[in-house]
């Protein structure tokens, strides 16, 4: 859903019970921080789709080559040169993850998924973390995004 005061339409699909997932108004709110917070001031358009650890482990393995569940993946859309439409991509959240990362890291779950939200889409907008300097670049862009949210430090 997108309004005129929103640059974002988010798509919302569910592999899991919902208990205990935020409401698709709070993904949609995340991603338009990251979006205000990368600048990026035309619409776009992206799904997230809420995963269990099987789907989860099967996608790492599949598109990384990495034979474990992780927190999330992102998969920047790759459209044809000349096709002018938002859409940036879609993002794969692994539930059962973000719920054990945010228990063994003694955070508020919603606060990991508000980051892992915000660190998916700025990964569908072009950043990255391989590069030491990138990863600075990135950590710190998520840090304001997330300060403006009244969300602490995830790094720290």
């Amino acid at each position: 859903m997108t309004t005129a005061a929103t640059l974002a339409t988010v798509h919302l699909g569910y592999a899991v019970p919902r208990a205990g997932i935020p409401a698709a108004a709070s993904f949609r709110r995340w991603v338009e921080a990251a979006l205000h917070g990368a600048k990026r001031h035309k619409p776009a358009e992206l799904s997230i789709r809420i995963v269990d650890a099987d789907e989860g482990r099967a996608l790492n393995r599949d598109y990384r080559g990495k034979d474990y569940a992780t927190n999330v993946l992102s998969f920047p859309a790759e459209l044809p040169t000349g096709v002018a439409l938002p859409l940036i991509g879609d993002l794969a959240i692994c539930a059962s993850v973000v719920a054990r990362e945010a228990a063994e890291q003694g955070k508020p779950a919603r606060d990991h998924w508000a980051h892992l939200t915000i660190h998916g889409t700025l990964h569908l907008l072009g950043y990255d973390h391989i590069e030491d300097r990138e990863a600075e670049a990135m950590e710190a862009l998520e840090i304001r995004i997330l300060a403006k949210l009244g969300i602490a430090n995830p790094y720290a």
